[in-house]
């Protein structure tokens, strides 16, 4: 098998001038909802290459990827100026356990995101898995801005079909916004904001959660919820928190 499958650009959304969809179609196999593929581009004649997840449910096209454009970076900018009927080289191999496949029983699931983290969470919310396995599922997303919080439409779609088995809760930490909880995550964890925001108890009892997002974050979410009896899960020894690192 080549290397790498040469993707065409379908289109792309500008959310706001830093965060991105893009849209691609390209010869790959099925994948599982939460697992992420290598994009690249061919730079100053070297080929640089970035993992992204998929923000659609396996399946479906296009292949969708949502991104934020890190200045100076060696690939984001060149995505951003992508359009449609250009090229975007595919790595054919698929990676990543942010998956239900991986994820222990549990009554309560938390998906737990900063930035550009939500893209795993938005292929996997989209599946049947979730809504088969556990009692209520709520997304946790962060942002500094309130119009850093996208896919709104999608997630109103979502709340639509599934009433109260689904919950979603807004952090905006640079602005106040309407409906947004202020303040960092893990605080939010500690002092019981975010399970009354939630409806939802979030404890080792009932719960499992999977973060996705900036290393500061998944690493004192990890911490607040190690508070509260929670640790990483394993397979050889199944716990409460699933996590990945996404910057």
């Amino acid at each position: 098998m080549s290397k790498w499958l040469a993707g065409r650009v379908v289109g792309q959304k500008h959310w706001t001038d830093r965060l991105l969809s893009l849209q691609v179609t390209a010869p790959l196999g099925l994948f599982q909802a939460g697992q992420f593929v290598k994009l690249a581009l061919d730079v100053g004649g070297e080929r640089v290459a970035r993992p992204y997840s998929f923000v659609n449910p396996p399946g479906s096209e296009p292949l969708e990827f949502y991104y934020n454009i890190v200045a100076g970076g060696p690939l984001s900018p060149h995505l951003a100026a992508l359009r449609a009927g250009d090229t975007v080289h595919v790595a054919p191999g698929i990676a990543g356990f942010l998956v239900m496949s991986e994820v222990p029983e549990a009554e309560n699931l938390w998906l737990v995101a900063t930035g550009a983290g939500l893209a795993p969470f938005l292929s996997i919310l989209r599946t049947e898995a979730p809504w088969e396995r556990f009692r209520r599922v709520v997304l946790v997303h962060a942002t500094r801005t309130a119009e850093e919080q996208v896919y709104g439409d999608l997630l109103a779609a979502i709340a639509g079909a599934r009433g109260e088995r689904f919950r979603r809760v807004a952090f905006v930490s640079r602005e106040r916004a309407p409906g947004a909880l202020e303040g960092r995550i893990p605080a939010a964890i500690g002092d019981g904001r975010l399970e009354r925001a939630a409806t939802t108890e979030l404890s080792a009892a009932r719960s499992h959660a999977m973060l996705c997002g900036n290393p500061q974050m998944v690493t004192d979410v990890t911490a607040a919820l190690a508070a509260r009896g929670m640790r990483k899960h394993r397979r050889r020894a199944p716990g409460h928190i699933t996590v990945e690192t996404y910057w």
